[in-house]
């Protein structure tokens, strides 16, 4: 026997966000595949110097966010089944799947608060050693080149210039060069590193806010259902 009345408009609710909850999935699983292969960050982050390649953190973010994706699809799916079969089994696991998710979310949240100005500042460090190496002048013609390259693929692809007054006099032959707009005049690359990585971030911030509300109530509603088939069962 099915489930009647107010338990019945629950079971559709739950189909309802669950639905959500897979479209979701697939937005989170679309905006990691974007961060992944955005061609801005993808230029700065594939760059090399020294056989060191740039810090990877954020792509180690990005590959837990297309996991994360994917799971959440396979679980909408599950969930979006159970409630219309009224299977208490499935209910039950996807109540569990749902509270390891959230708890998964809530630890990369705080991983991501206490670390969140790691990358930039990774990433500035690298930036640093290429303008430093490239300024020196008894450095090898080789390591000078590598640093050069470095050093033209940021700024090309972020559109800054040094990271204070003495680099940018330093580079600005490899400065980008603007219309009506002076090298002296461009944002320096510290800036524009922050502003990058701030705005990724942001993104996925606002992304992980609307999953965490569509999993409460799911959880709610999921807990509701189960014990309503489970009393309807009794009687």
């Amino acid at each position: 026997m099915g489930v009647e009345g107010c338990m019945k408009c629950i079971k559709y609710l739950l189909f309802v966000f669950n639905f959500l909850f897979w479209l979701a999935g697939g937005v989170v699983l679309g905006v990691a595949l974007w961060l992944r292969h955005d061609p801005q960050t993808t230029q700065v982050l594939d760059t090399h110097f020294e056989d060191k390649s740039a810090p990877n953190t954020f792509f180690i973010g990005v590959y837990i966010l297309i996991g994360v994706g994917a799971v959440m699809m396979i679980v909408g799916f599950l969930g979006c089944y159970g409630a219309i079969q009224e299977s208490q089994c499935m209910l039950g696991t996807f109540f569990v799947c749902l509270v390891v998710l959230f708890a998964c979310e809530v630890a990369a949240g705080i991983w991501g608060f206490v670390h969140k100005d790691e990358v930039a500042n990774e990433f500035k460090t690298f930036y640093d050693q290429a303008s430093t190496a490239y300024m020196m002048p008894l450095q090898s013609k080789e390591k000078k080149d590598q640093a050069k390259t470095v050093l033209v693929t940021l700024h090309n692809a972020l559109d800054c210039c040094g990271s204070n007054i003495i680099s940018r006099a330093l580079t600005s032959e490899l400065c980008p060069k603007q219309k009506g707009i002076g090298v002296m005049k461009l944002v320096d690359c510290s800036t524009r590193i922050n502003e990058l990585f701030t705005k990724k971030l942001y993104i996925i911030g606002i992304a992980a806010v609307i999953v965490a509300v569509i999993m409460i109530l799911e959880m709610i509603f999921s807990m509701v259902l189960c014990c309503g088939i489970r009393n309807n069962s009794v009687y």
